[in-house]
Formats: C-alpha cells, sequence, structure tokens
C-alpha cells in the first residue's frame, strides 16, 4: 500500500491528494495521500519522527532545496538544478529526486508547444531552474527575467547547451518576441508585467501558478489572443511521473491527466 504526502507551506490549497487518488483509483491501488503543512527548518525532525509505513513525500515550497541536506541521497537531475520535490524511501533510507522536469517537458509536449525557439523564463527560483534544465538543449536560446541576479548563478548551472542570457524585469521586448513564455513567480509577481503583454501576443504563455485561478497575467494574455498553458497541467504531469515513482508503474499518461484535469476542474469550480 502507498502512503504519501505532499509536504510544505502554505498546503491548505493542493490539489496534490485530489490528483494522486485520482490516479491510485484509476490504477486499482491501495493508496493513502494527505497533505501535512511544514514550514522551513522542520523537514528533518518530521522525518525523523516518522513510523515505517510511510512510502514517499512530494515536497512544495519551501522544502524543494532544505531536503538537499537531508536526504541520503541527491539525483543528478536534482543536485544540478538545486531542488528536489519527490522523497522516496529506499532500503529504509530517504532518496531525493525530482519531478518537475519531466512535469514541464511532459506539460509543452502535450500540449502540441514547440519550444525550439526563444523561451523567456520569468523568475530564477526553483521552479525557474526546473523549467530551464527541461528546454535547455531544445530551446535555441533561454532567457531569464528576474528581480534580482540572486539566482543568476543557479540558472546559468542549468543551461549548459542552449544559449542564456539575462534581461532585466519588466523588459517588454523579451515578453513580445518570445516564442515560449514560462512564468515561474509567486502570486502576484508576473501580473504586475500584464501591462506591458504585447497587443498581439505571438507566443505560448505558460503559468505554473493554479492559485488564483485564473491568474491575472494568464487572463490578460488569453484576452490578448494569445495561446495559454495554465499551472494544472505542470501540477498533473509532474504528479504523473512522480505516481509512476511511488507505484513503480508505467502510466497511460494521454488518460490519467485526462481524468486529473477533469477533477481538479471541478474541485475548482465547486470552491469558488
Amino acid at each position: 500500500m502507498i502512503k504519501a504526502a505532499v509536504l510544505g507551506s502554505p498546503i491548505a490549497h493542493s490539489l496534490s491528494p485530489l490528483l494522486h487518488q485520482c490516479a491510485y483509483q484509476e490504477l486499482g491501488i491501495a493508496g493513502e495521500y494527505s497533505k501535512i503543512e511544514l514550514r522551513s527548518g522542520e523537514l528533518a525532525t518530521f522525518l525523523a519522527s516518522l513510523d515505517t509505513t510511510w512510502t514517499a513525500f512530494s515536497l512544495t515550497m519551501p522544502l524543494k532545496v532544505e531536503v538537499l541536506e537531508i536526504a541520503s541521497s541527491v539525483s543528478a537531475v536534482s543536485s544540478r538544478i538545486k531542488s528536489a520535490n519527490t522523497l522516496i524511501k529506499c532500503d529504509g533510507v530517504w532518496h531525493a529526486s525530482t519531478t518537475d522536469v519531466d512535469g514541464f517537458t511532459h506539460a509543452l509536449q502535450s500540449n502540441g508547444v514547440d519550444y525550439s525557439g526563444r523561451v523567456l523564463i520569468i523568475g530564477a527560483g526553483a521552479t525557474a531552474r526546473a523549467a530551464a534544465q527541461a528546454c535547455d538543449g531544445i530551446a535555441s536560446h533561454i532567457s531569464v527575467m528576474a528581480r534580482s541576479a540572486r539566482g543568476a548563478s543557479e540558472m546559468s548551472d542549468c543551461v549548459q547547451t542552449s544559449e542564456l542570457d539575462f534581461v532585466l524585469w519588466a523588459d517588454a521586448e523579451a515578453l513580445n518576441f518570445a516564442d515560449v513564455i514560462i512564468s515561474t513567480t509567486p502570486e502576484a509577481a508576473s501580473d504586475s508585467l500584464a501591462e506591458l503583454f504585447p497587443q498581439h501576443p505571438h507566443g505560448v504563455f505558460f503559468d505554473v501558478l493554479y492559485k488564483p485561478w485564473p491568474t491575472v497575467a494568464l487572463s490578460s494574455w488569453t484576452s490578448a489572443g494569445g495561446r495559454v498553458i495554465d499551472g494544472l497541467e505542470l501540477l498533473i504531469h509532474q504528479g504523473i511521473s512522480q505516481v509512476e515513482l511511488f507505484t513503480q508503474l508505467t502510466i497511460d499518461r494521454p488518460s490519467i491527466s485526462k481524468l486529473m484535469r477533469m477533477a481538479a476542474l471541478n474541485e475548482i469550480a465547486s470552491s469558488t
């Protein structure tokens, strides 16, 4: 039996339990998946207090970086992007890895998005690094727009093949010429850029947030006639990859993602 949970703070809004339970039910697997509020600095004590019944955990902020110093082993990709969103118990110890990179790849590909051209990533945190890793070697050019240069070095480590540069915050030209824009900022940060959006956008705008629903940025891009990908797509596809890791099964991604999305939309509709 799978016994898992998503850990982080704030966590009340998380749809991960709904999506994981949806997958377990469809697969006919006995599984229990909950959400547990854990703030920064609390992960090590929490893991030490657990009994042996726990299988795995999903991690959200602020634990994605903290876990790297706690886990007994860390995957190569998580080490490169300095972020892990998955903890699985292997031989009695915790192994950290990430499905965020896979989540971006599958979200873009399943929506038929060509990201071989110019990609603009808004933000420079853990999610931005996963997006950069997913696009590296496929995008010809990756630009990073962040409020400060604090994360520049870590972003550079994630881009080893594509051409990389950093642009100023609120660079309207970068927003206008990108083929794909991936916004990874916290709530409302990229919304402040909406007034700079092109009148007739040609690029695809991918906002990783799903709360609020929809975001101001996503609505503005759609209203201007632009194509969008919403935050449910990343949540769903990284979640499917986690379910595969938790269960050691290969999943029919198109059918499961459709079921997950329907469940998530119904939950959002009922809570608004």
